[in-house]
């Protein structure tokens, strides 16, 4: 007999969602800044470019390694807004401790330092997504995640932004102590949200079983639905995350060096703006994977006619369309993860979920470095054509057979049931 999950406390007033997205921005801010920082500040302190990629490193990969830890134990815990919030204060205090150690501690324990903050990572990432599906009714949760997608978006373009700037003007390290700041205040913000508890017949347990680590990845391989958007979306990554080091080629052959940063700025913009209108207008929204195949699809267009172009404005003007269509696409793998994954292990989808992108953008920069003698127009036609792949495979996965609705939303492994206001 399935164990049931039921939800008390109340309804949740109609600010629990500025107060979250209020939360998530200054987090995932932090995140995207830390990275820049840290470059700089190894430069600023110690002339190591070395030390700064590894102390990238570290804060990256486990935002991949501890995914499947942090969603079980974010699935475990009674206390959700102590877990997210105490969790992502504690990263915002990492990331201040390395702006004082960096440069005049050891190195193998500022590596140590960042590696304990990349395992808190995944909460700031899939962990505080998966909360709107407790948050909110199900008729408000596809403009709540195209609104998710903007904080995202806005993280992207003012993190780096803000640790570039910052770190210029007062030093690096002032920068990332003031992101780590913004993380803090992000986590503290979650305590206000009155989440509803969790009761279910079966008590949660502070430790997940090791076979429970396992659970979500399963659902990934499993689900049709959740499969199909998680490696379709991780195949379309492996193209994006190469987009950097192509910029930085088209800004060589077009004589201008704005380009560089500015292509991506485009395409963050246009992100921007996609996830906002489809928010306006979320058309279907009823069948999410789809808009992301689509998404994909779309996407592919624009990127295959940068090399046929010989100005980078106009370059800059297809980048945004490219990010314009990522919008839409983003808002509905976020509403296909809270739509099919199982509630006994939503957070770990989640989590995983985002491990996946990160895994195939990282890949995918990678690649691009490696392979940048080719020039960026080769990259680019690979680029686009990573994104006709990756609709194909999702098809391909989403077709593989008959699922009706109800199998999709309950996912193959027994699981307690939906919390009531669902």
């Amino acid at each position: 007999m399935t164990n049931r999950t039921t939800t008390t406390s109340g309804t949740l007033g109609p600010s629990a969602l500025p107060v979250y997205l209020t939360a998530a921005a200054l987090a995932r801010t932090a995140d995207g800044g830390a990275r820049v920082a840290l470059v700089m500040l190894t430069a600023q302190r110690s002339g190591s470019p070395a030390l700064g990629g590894a102390l990238v490193a570290a804060l990256m990969i486990p935002h991949v390694a501890a995914a499947p830890v942090a969603g079980a134990l974010a699935d475990s815990v009674r206390r959700r807004r102590l877990f997210h919030g105490g969790g992502i204060s504690l990263y915002g205090v990492a990331l201040a401790a390395l702006a004082l150690l960096v440069g005049r501690a050891d190195d193998l324990v500022v590596l140590t330092l960042a590696a304990a903050a990349g395992c808190v990572a995944p909460l700031l990432t899939g962990g505080l997504t998966s909360l709107l599906g407790e948050m909110l009714p199900k008729e408000r949760l596809t403009r709540a995640f195209s609104a998710d997608a903007v904080s995202y978006n806005l993280a992207g373009i003012l993190g780096p932004a803000a640790a570039a700037a910052g770190g210029t003007a007062t030093g690096a390290g002032v920068a990332l102590a003031v992101l780590g700041g913004s993380a803090t205040a992000g986590g503290l913000l979650l305590f206000s949200l009155r989440l509803r508890s969790r009761t279910s017949a079966r008590a949660p347990r502070s430790r997940p079983r090791p076979a429970e680590l396992l659970r979500g990845a399963a659902v990934l391989v499993r689900n049709r639905p959740l499969r199909s958007v998680t490696w379709a979306s991780g195949v379309g990554q492996l193209g994006i995350g190469a987009l950097p080091v192509v910029t930085a080629l088209l800004a060589r052959d077009h004589h201008a060096p704005w380009a560089t940063g500015g292509l991506m700025t485009a395409f963050a913009v246009g992100a921007l703006a996609g996830s906002l209108g489809y928010g306006f207008r979320p058309l279907g929204e009823h069948r999410p994977e789809r808009v992301v195949l689509w998404g994909l699809l779309a996407t592919g267009v624009p990127l295959a006619a940068v090399p046929w172009i010989g100005h980078a404005v106009a370059a800059a003007a297809l980048f945004a369309a490219a990010g314009f269509c990522t919008g839409p696409l983003f808002s509905a793998l976020l509403a296909s993860r809270e739509r099919y994954a199982p509630a006994a292990v939503r957070t770990q989808v989640f989590t995983l979920g985002a491990g996946v992108k990160s895994t195939f953008a990282a890949a995918g920069a990678a690649a691009a470095g490696a392979l940048n003698g080719l020039g960026a127009g080769p990259l680019l036609l690979g680029i686009a054509a990573c994104q006709l792949a990756a609709a194909a495979l999702g098809r391909a996965l989403l077709t593989g057979g008959r699922t009706d609705q109800a199998t999709a939303e309950a996912g193959p492994a027994p699981a307690p049931a939906r919390t009531s206001h669902r």
